[in-house]
């Protein structure tokens, strides 16, 4: 008998807590990372699984951004210096001198396909209440490239569309 009301009850606080997952407004969510001495988040919606960064292997004749492949729980990722990508790196980093912060980003596969994007640190998530959105930059900016957002410490922090970057020509054309 005990074990029939504990499972009404189990029932019922699921049953409340859909309720009220089904009406909360979503709110926008992002990863935080540093990278080449700027402040970028991405959406978590595009955003898959964080890796170290090790065991990723050179690819000859690519783009000096693209550092290689590794394997990310069994299939095989193309691994881009996202730094070096958008030119916040003045050269390629080598493969044994990554630091001990550095992380793989996989894009989600719904998004990105098989890619990783290697950060110089990761600095948490943010959400909308602890940034305020600061205005739009003159001139022509990549489709990838979202809104730019202050926090409460001052930190500007740039948000990339991961999906869109996945998308462009120049991102997929790593062939040197």
């Amino acid at each position: 008998m005990a074990k029939r009301e504990a499972l009404r009850e189990l029932q019922s606080r699921l049953a409340q807590r859909l309720q009220a997952a089904m009406t909360e407004v979503p709110t926008a969510s992002w990863l935080a990372v540093h990278c080449g001495g700027q402040g970028l988040i991405f959406p978590l919606r595009t955003a898959g699984e964080i890796f170290t960064a090790a065991g990723v292997l050179p690819v000859p004749h690519t783009q000096p951004w693209f550092l290689g492949v590794a394997n990310l729980r069994g299939g095989l990722h193309g691994v881009v210096d996202l730094a070096g990508f958008l030119g916040l790196r003045p050269r390629p980093l080598a493969l044994d001198n990554l630091g001990e912060q550095a992380r793989l980003l996989a894009l989600n596969p719904a998004h990105g396909g098989h890619c990783a994007l290697l950060v110089d640190r990761l600095a948490g998530l943010r959400n909308p209440g602890q940034l305020s959105r600061l205005p739009d930059p003159a001139g022509p900016r990549p489709a990838f490239a979202g809104a730019r957002y202050r926090d409460t410490q001052g930190q500007v922090w740039q948000e990339i569309d991961l999906a869109a970057l996945a998308r462009q020509e120049q991102f997929l054309g790593i062939a040197a």
